[in-house]
């Protein structure tokens, strides 16, 4: 059996006008054989879940440092899962505090990360989470 290659669109929703982090995120989980798709800076949540619709992704990332997470974060979700993509893997990461990341994993982020964590755990990450996720799908 072949394994598919997880596919991943990393975005960055808003204003923030910072994508060093996003596009080092991206340049690792290639390095780790998944498929990445970067949609570059000032994406609506509408665009993002556009994009995601159109690849075809297994992961959606989000990377965002404005502090526009609460008002930006919730609206891609919920453009996705109104494109029938509630099952998307759905992270992010940047300057997000605590008790705003309990919340946002709360209303369906799997799981944020923050600043200083290192990029091979989140491709770890993900790749774990996909590999249940697969599992319980051959089950079923």
């Amino acid at each position: 059996m072949v394994e598919t290659k997880i596919r991943v669109l990393v975005a960055k929703p808003g204003l923030d006008g910072h994508d060093r982090g996003a596009k080092t995120v991206a340049s690792v989980l290639r390095d780790r054989g998944m498929e990445v798709v970067y949609t570059g800076l000032h994406q609506t949540p509408e665009m993002i879940a556009e994009a995601a619709m159109q690849e075809d992704v297994d992961v959606v990332g989000l990377s965002i440092l404005s502090g526009a997470h609460m008002e930006l974060f919730p609206r891609v979700r919920d453009e996705l899962v109104k494109r029938g993509m509630g099952h998307v893997l759905l992270v992010g990461g940047g300057i997000i505090p605590s008790d705003d990341m309990r919340k946002l994993e709360s209303a369906g982020f799997a799981k944020l990360f923050g600043p200083g964590t290192r990029t091979d755990d989140i491709g770890a990450y993900i790749e774990a989470e996909m590999a249940k996720r697969r599992a319980r799908n051959a089950a079923s």
